[in-house]
């Protein structure tokens, strides 16, 4: 059974909006993915360190807003987002 996928969203001093993942990303929640960070202006802080599960469908996603997001990871999920060359388009931190 998955984990659902949970979003929820803050701002940080400086304006910016970190949207944080919690969960498992798949192609059944991509379309709550992709609409979450479409609601929101700018630039955006995606917050994937509480994400268990990330497949092909869920980097299609980050693909498409490489432009504007900058990541959180963890050890966890790097090797994924470098494999996939995600790391290479946009900013991967770790927590």
């Amino acid at each position: 059974m998955t984990a659902p996928l949970a979003l929820t969203s803050s701002r940080r001093q400086d304006g910016v909006t970190v949207l944080t993942a919690v969960g498992e990303i798949d192609m059944s929640n991509t379309g709550d993915l992709a609409t979450a960070i479409e609601q929101v202006p700018g630039p955006i802080v995606l917050d994937l360190t509480g994400v268990e599960y990330l497949d092909s469908a869920g980097l299609s996603v980050l693909f498409a807003h490489a432009d504007r997001i900058q990541l959180i990871a963890t050890a966890l999920l790097e090797p994924v987002l470098t494999i996939s060359g995600l790391a290479d388009l946009t900013t991967v931190h770790r927590p």
